[in-house]
This record gives structure tokens, sequence and C-alpha cells, in this order.
């Protein structure tokens, strides 16, 4: 059979029984996999409370007896969609979701799952400093215009934001809850840190705590949602175009080169060192999240590769203290956040395919570091971009915060 025939074939075939693609809202995108297999992941994944996994069993989610008014400015983006669908499980309670949009779309109304049809309000300062908090899923330049002047005063606004604008400013805490959540307390600004820095940290936490990190090499492989939207769709249209045999390279508007069947090894602009800034992002994030000192030496090469959705990291560590694969094992099985999947008999180990859609990280591949010996570890992790890397971190930076009394309901209820 010739090779046009074989793929007109597959093409024919995948149209009738699988097409390739993604859900629409309020359904999360699903990974570059058929529907009839993500459709069971994702059910899987999206019927349980945001801190259901038996790592966060034990935390108290009765948050407070006070009701929250909140806010998402850019819910129609692949991150706001995704925020909106996570305080859908959220145990903070919300009385009231406010969206607020551009010209474009104010007016119109989004399905926003258990708080019905919301109607899209046009972004105004003080009609978000009504709420009690917002999340900002939009460009650093509009974060930078917007955020500080919503949290100013003692009737501001706590605002969580998405973009990097704020991620190094000395007076604003970059949070990933679980590591550094009581830093919330300290302002009305939070920054949410860079997807690849937040998955990597949720597994390089634990064990830093148990043998101390004295280095970390890191090598990302990072899906085309790290592109949003724009990216998802520039990856499922090049590829189809290619196995139509309309082109033999797909076109690139958004990425550096054509990403379908091809990896890039360049995300964001490269630096003066020859490292790229989403690079550099890992580095300065982690040692300010962790409390590292300023010249923690960490790695990273980032590499872009033609999967939807959900970063892959390897990530080398030399530690202080010996290692001990067994207590590494337990101390990720407790962490909150992680599912250990490290069973290489069964060819059980982590990936985008079963990480997509999944609130945990997945963490396996364990093994000591054939270059540093018993003080070292190597190992493989796998999470969603736009959930850990994103949405989910933000609302639980809300819900940390609620637990704490740095947020704080501008009406208070009351029990009995």
């Amino acid at each position: 059979m010739k090779l046009s025939a074989a793929i007109n074939l597959l093409l024919t075939l995948s149209s009738a029984t699988c097409t390739l693609g993604f859900s629409s809202y309020p359904t999360p995108v699903s990974s570059f996999v058929p529907r009839s297999s993500s459709s069971k992941l994702q059910t899987n994944a999206h019927t349980f409370p945001l801190k259901r996994n038996n790592n966060y069993s034990s935390r108290n989610l009765s948050l407070s007896m006070s009701s929250y008014t909140v806010g998402v400015v850019g819910a129609t983006g692949a991150v706001g969609k995704e925020i909106v669908s996570c305080l859908n499980k959220s145990s903070l309670d919300v009385s009231k979701l406010r969206i607020f949009g551009s010209a474009r779309s104010a007016g119109s109304t989004r399905d926003a799952g258990k708080f019905g049809s919301v109607n899209v309000e046009l972004f105004d300062v003080e009609k978000a400093r009504e709420c009690d908090v917002v999340f900002l899923a939009v460009s650093g330049d509009f974060s930078k215009e917007y955020a500080r002047v919503l949290t100013e005063g003692d009737d501001g606004v706590v605002v969580i934001d998405n973009s990097s604008a704020f991620r190094y400013e000395k007076d604003v805490p970059l949070v990933v809850p679980e590591i550094n959540g009581q830093c919330t307390k300290s302002s009305k600004l939070i920054a949410n840190p860079n997807c690849t820095t937040a998955i990597g940290l949720m597994a390089l936490w634990p064990l830093h705590k148990l043998f101390k990190l004295k280095r970390v090499i890191m090598s990302t492989y990072q899906a085309a949602s790290g592109a949003g939207q724009p990216g998802m769709d520039e990856l499922q249209e090049g590829t189809r175009a290619v196995l139509s045999g309309e082109r033999e390279v797909a076109e690139n508007k958004i990425f550096a080169h054509p990403l379908p069947f091809n990896v890039i090894p360049h995300i964001d602009k490269f630096q003066e060192n020859g490292y790229t800034k989403e690079e550099m992002k890992v580095t300065w994030e982690a040692r300010k999240i962790c409390g590292l000192d300023d010249e923690f030496p960490l790695s990273c090469t980032a590499v872009r590769i033609p999967t939807y959705r959900a970063h892959s990291e390897t990530i080398v560590i030399e530690t202080e203290e010996p290692v001990d694969i067994e207590e590494a094992r337990k101390a990720l099985e407790a962490a909150p956040g992680i599912k250990l999947v490290d069973d290489i008999e069964s060819l059980q180990y982590p990936m985008p395919l079963t990480a997509t859609g999944n609130y945990d990280v997945e963490v396996g591949r364990l093994r000591k570091s054939l270059v540093f010996g018993d003080y070292g570890l190597e190992f493989f992790v796998v999470g969603d971009q736009l959930l850990r890397g994103a949405a989910l971190n933000a609302v639980l930076v809300a819900e940390e915060m609620a637990e704490n009394g740095s947020l704080i309901s501008k009406v208070i209820t009351h029990s009995g």
C-alpha cells in the first residue's frame, strides 16, 4: 500500500471512530488522545473535591464560616476556564462568581457549572474591587496595570495573578501552598509560579526536607498547552495538515518552528547566558519559593514537544544526606498533591496520557543516580500544566488564604 493511501485510510478510520481534539468548556481540554479514551480519563479525574486525594484527607475542609464573592478575569482563555472548573470542585465557599472580560466578550454568557450561566461583565476596577478575591488569568501587561490598584487600601481585594508580572518582586509572595502557603499572610497580591516550576517543586520539596538538596538538574518536555489555546490549535491543525497530505511540514506562527512530529529546544527568549527565560524562571522561582540561597545551583533545559497537555520533567538531584530510595518513596506517597506511579514490573510510570486532567502530580522512575551515587536521585515527573501548573495552584492559594485567615469576606455569614 502506498504511503499516501495508508494515510488516507488512517484519517478515515480516525474521523469515524476517535476524532483527535479537545472537548469544549466546561469539560477541561483533553489531552492529545482519542476522545474515546480521554472521556473516561476526564470523568475519573473530575468527580471529587479539590483536596480529595488521600494526602489531603486529613486537612480540615471546612475553611471558615465565610462565603466569598470571587472574580475571574480572563475566564474565556485556557487557564481561566480551568480556574472556573476548579472552583466548581473547591471547598472554598463561593457565594457568587463574577466573570470579567474585554469589550469583545462583555455581555455574553458563560456556562460556569454549578454557578449556572454567568454574564461576562466589562472589566472595571471598582466592580472588581467589590469581590473578595480576583483571579487574573491575563497578560503580564494587564496585571502590571491593574493588580496593585485592585489590592490597595483596607477595602482592596485579594488578587492571585497567573502572569509573570510580579513573581520576582520582593514584596509579592510567590506561592505553592504545600510549600510556603504561610507567605500569603503578608500580602493581598499573590503571584502564581511558572507551570514548570510548580510541577517540579511538588516532587522536589518533600525530597529536600528529607535529604537536603545540594544541586538540581532538570530537563523539561513541555506540551503545546504551555502556549495556551493558540498553541494547542496550531499543533492540532498542523498535525491534520501533515497527515492529510495537505502539507509536508506544518505551518508555525505560535512556535519558533513547526511542532508536529518535531521537538523544539527553545521556549521563551534566549538570555545572555545562553539559557532561555523559561529555563531561568525555574531557577529563579525555585530559589524564592523554597527559600534557597540566591546562588543555589539549579539548571534547566526546556523543550517543547508535540503533546496537547501535561508537562514532563526529568530531574536529577545531588543531596547533602545519603539517599534511601524507600524513604524517598514513603515521603512522596505521603506528600499532598503527589501520586507515586513507580512500578516498572507492571510498566507503570508517569505519562502525559495519565496525568492529563488530574490534580495530582505523578512521580516515578525513582533510582539512585549513577553520577552522584549514594548522594543522588533521578526521577520523572508529569503534571497537568493547566491545573497544578496554573489554575489548580491558584485556587489552592485561595483555599490556603481562607484557612489561615488572610482571605476575609466582606459579608460574613454565621452558622445556626
